[in-house]
């Protein structure tokens, strides 16, 4: 049995055409597509041979991989997905990661993949993300979160850095270097798994979106831990 998420911003659906079809909100800023997949992605990710950074694989890397039948289970669920992405007019990307050490402790504002965020645009868009193998993406719920830039000592560090008024130019100046998308959690909150294989689209910020955008970040895992991840 999979789990339901005890969060009403969550809701769970049942198909790929309910997915991109469901209309975010009654407040749900988050759909999930959960899914019990069958095959072997770690093979994926053995064959692929990732040694550092992230590697963006395409269709023909896939192809060209010599693998069991459960890898070639995985592989064919790996095309499937972005092709029924594709056929939505997405770009998916399929990313192998290789993680390596967090350059950005010690920041007043961390503004890696790491630290809890929102995705913005300036036109209505959505973000698709699904992990097949490794640690999964994190979320945190709107209401266990605090944007960092409203913190009072962070915003202190941040305006003694920039040298001026805590005006529009300030604010403006937060927002061109993605301050203002990052988010602390609040002491008593429980952040929640995206889960294995689940496929979820989630609100992102840009003007009139008519929900919260989710809040979520890649996990935290240890140094040549690896993840094989779509998003789009």
């Amino acid at each position: 049995m999979l789990p339901e998420f005890e969060y009403f911003r969550v809701k769970v659906v049942h198909s790929f055409e309910e997915l991109v079809s469901t209309p975010f909100g009654s407040d749900f800023n988050a759909l999930c597509w959960q899914r019990e997949l069958q095959g072997d992605f770690g093979e994926i990710v053995n064959a692929l041979g990732v040694s550092d950074g992230i590697v963006s694989v395409d269709d023909e890397d896939l192809q060209a991989l010599n693998l069991s039948e459960a890898g070639l289970l995985a592989r064919d669920i790996l095309l499937s997905d972005q092709e029924l992405l594709r056929s939505r007019d997405l770009q998916p990307n399929l990313d192998c990661v290789h993680t390596g050490l967090r350059e950005m402790d010690g920041e007043p504002v961390p503004t890696d993949v790491y630290s809890f965020h929102v995705d913005s645009a300036t036109t209505m868009a959505d973000t698709y993300l699904c992990t097949y193998f490794g640690a999964t993406s994190e979320g945190l719920r709107n209401e266990e979160a605090v944007r960092r830039v409203d913190v009072p000592e962070t915003r202190a560090v941040l305006l003694e850095r920039f040298g001026g008024e805590d005006d529009e130019g300030f604010r403006e100046h937060l927002q061109d270097n993605c301050y203002d998308l990052h988010y602390a959690p609040l002491p008593h909150a429980q952040p929640y798994t995206f889960g294995l294989g689940n496929l979820w689209r989630i609100a992102i910020q840009y003007p009139d979106c008519p929900v919260p955008p989710c809040i979520h970040r890649a996990p935290a895992t240890q140094p040549g831990e690896m993840r094989l991840l779509l998003i789009s």
